[in-house]
């Protein structure tokens, strides 16, 4: 069977972090808060003596410095600007770890929360309690593995096809 390149495997890699975890949505979320609260503290800034945030350029670098804990942001003036820069650098610090924590979460839990782990895990459960189920019950387990079984037949047939074909 021949292996995907590298360039597929990453391909699906992304499409699978951008699809199947809250990666996008998250950064999505701290750049418009980013963007917000420079603004207001920017705004909190603006005409005050002795500040070194005296333009928004200056303000969108200050929330990168802030929340990204390297300690290089200048500390605001005004009461009001310290106010928002406490927030912000709470928010986004939570977010962007936040995010990265959520995303390698979800990427290595999905296939413990593939479908057909809950099924096989159903019938395992179905079958260590036979003694406890009802005729309906068991009528109804007997129906799931027949339509499994020959579900598995269609599949082996069609793969059959395949390698005959190819």
């Amino acid at each position: 069977m021949k292996r995907p390149s590298r360039h597929a495997r990453i391909k699906r890699f992304v499409r699978d972090i951008s699809t199947h975890t809250p990666f996008a949505k998250l950064v999505i979320l701290l750049i418009v808060l980013w963007l917000a609260f420079s603004g207001g503290l920017y705004l909190a800034e603006r005409g005050i003596d002795g500040t070194s945030i005296d333009s928004y350029g200056k303000a969108l670098y200050w929330g990168i410095a802030a929340f990204s804990t390297a300690g290089i942001a200048d500390t605001p003036v005004t009461g009001n600007a310290r106010i928002i820069g406490g927030i912000w650098i709470v928010l986004g610090s939570m977010l962007f770890f936040g995010a990265i924590v959520a995303t390698v979460t979800s990427y290595f839990m999905r296939p413990m929360l593939r479908p057909h782990k809950r099924i096989i895990e159903t019938i395992e459960y179905n079958l260590e309690q036979l003694e406890e189920l009802t005729v309906e019950e068991l009528d109804l387990l007997k129906q799931t593995v027949d339509t499994l079984i020959v579900h598995v037949e269609k599949l082996k047939k069609k793969q059959h096809r395949k390698e005959t074909a190819g």
